[in-house]
């Protein structure tokens, strides 16, 4: 009997530990990330490594936080496809192949997202040979729009925004009624869960040594799928003191206050608490203002000369200006609010995720030309000061009690119940024992990819 084969892709201890690739399949590998985008061998690109083994990272300067803790923002931009998205899109392809659920030339996938998870989707499908439907809100940003389409994906739209993340959720429901269609659902598959626990924690934990103490206070991110997020779980295992922030819209703080409104950070789905939430880690939810988050991207991308007056170095200044969108601004304002709420000083790390770089969002900046007309150096230097230096220690909630727990539990029941997960069932993530037993198939799955590819 012939043995069943997968594609040719890496394991987790792999996209952790890139050194651990065969050397000639690592050296094509970033050969192909700067020349060939669409070489499948980009699979064993996807990393927070770069070609030195280091996790690519910036630490933020100090005249731009105003904090005295050190900001470190891991950067998702040096993936292949342009975002970290791809990673979680990866793991949970190959183990629906490893688990003999998904076939190629048999099924299509389906990749329910607001843009970057949809954008790894389609990257992903193209180099393993899958067609794929992303499914996303018809109000995201073009270049989202144009990017999935050049990867060969077809895209179903459905109404509204980024606040409008669950309708694509129960759209893509609708869509795996036809067997032939295999979702990769990132707000309730766990794959996603293990890609960022192991392999966004542990790159995290890399990321401080050397810094301050090399130890990690405080990770912040915004859930939206709730994978990101998943890295708080490792940093805890091995700094048990560190505090994790989930990051919420001001104008939808969802988590925090049951909000259900609109905003404008890209990157950040919202109107639930997504099942692979591990809620019990979560110590705070951090409000931040949407149009902040724009304003400070603009800031770090078209400032540069208002970043130098401000004391920032001037290579440093012009090195920033693609690393970050929305979502990252975000990140990094959460950070500085926490730094400033936890009285953390210069020994201290706070880690922070940036999703992707600049490219994918000049319409998003165009539309805020648009809105306020003249954006002048002195409005850019008071935008610093209010946005960043001003980051204040207002809308931080605790959720560390048995109160506001038992809330993000119900909010969980609320909204997974109608897709046919059991009480029982979701009673079982009150306990980290659950949470654990996902993240070790970690090690079960890095011996079958080995084994079948």
């Amino acid at each position: 009997m012939e043995t069943r084969k997968i594609p040719l892709g890496p394991n987790y201890e792999e996209m952790l530990y890139p050194e651990k690739i065969d050397g000639n399949i690592r050296g094509t590998a970033l050969d192909a990330l700067k020349e060939d985008e669409l070489n499948p061998i980009n699979l064993f690109n996807i990393t927070w490594k770069n070609e030195n083994n280091e996790v690519r990272k910036i630490v933020l300067p100090k005249e731009l936080t105003g904090v005295d803790a050190n900001i470190v923002v891991m950067l998702g931009t040096g993936f292949p496809s342009g975002s970290h998205k791809v990673g979680p899109a990866y793991s949970t392809l190959i183990e629906g192949c490893v688990d003999g659920e998904i076939n190629p030339g048999e099924h299509t996938i389906l990749g329910p997202s607001t843009g970057n998870f949809g954008i790894g989707v389609s990257y992903i499908c193209r180099l393993m040979g899958y067609k794929a439907i992303v499914i996303m809100p018809d109000n995201m940003s073009k270049e989202r729009y144009e990017r999935i389409r050049k990867y060969g994906a077809e895209l179903e739209l459905t109404p509204g925004s980024e606040s409008d993340v669950i309708l694509t959720l129960e759209k893509t429901y609708e869509l795996m009624q036809n067997p032939q269609n295999k979702a990769l659902a990132q707000f309730e598959l766990f794959p996603n869960y293990r890609f960022h626990r192991y392999v966004t924690g542990n790159s995290a934990i890399e990321a401080v040594k050397g810094i301050g103490n090399g130890r990690i206070a405080c990770f912040t991110s915004a859930p939206g799928s709730a994978g990101t997020i998943a890295a708080g779980d490792e940093i805890k295992a091995r700094f048990p003191e560190a505090k994790i922030a989930a990051l919420e819209p001001y104008e939808c703080s969802t988590l925090a206050t049951g909000g259900r409104g609109q905003h404008r950070i890209e990157g950040i789905g919202d109107k639930m608490c997504t099942l692979i939430h591990n809620v019990l880690t979560t110590d705070f939810v951090v409000l931040v203002k949407d149009d902040d988050t724009i304003k400070g991207l603009n800031l770090i991308h078209n400032g540069t000369a208002v970043l130098e007056k401000m004391g920032v170095n001037p290579e440093l200044a012009v090195s920033m200006k693609d690393l970050f969108g929305p979502s990252g601004i975000c990140n990094i304002l959460g950070a500085i609010k926490m730094a400033k709420y936890l009285k953390l000083g210069p020994d201290d790390n706070v880690v922070t995720i940036a999703t992707d770089g600049f490219d994918r969002y000049n319409s998003v900046i165009e539309d805020l030309h648009n809105r306020y007309l003249e954006i002048e150096s002195f409005v850019m230097e008071r935008w610093a000061k209010d946005i960043f230096l001003g980051a204040s220690e207002s809308d931080i909630y605790d959720t560390r009690g048995k109160s506001a727990k038992e809330k993000l539990f119900q909010q969980k029941e609320n909204d997974w119940v109608k897709f046919g997960y059991s009480v029982e069932y979701l009673d079982s993530m009150k306990q980290m024992g659950f949470w654990d037993e996902e993240y070790n198939k970690v090690f079960e799955y890095n011996e079958k990819i080995m084994k079948m590819r």
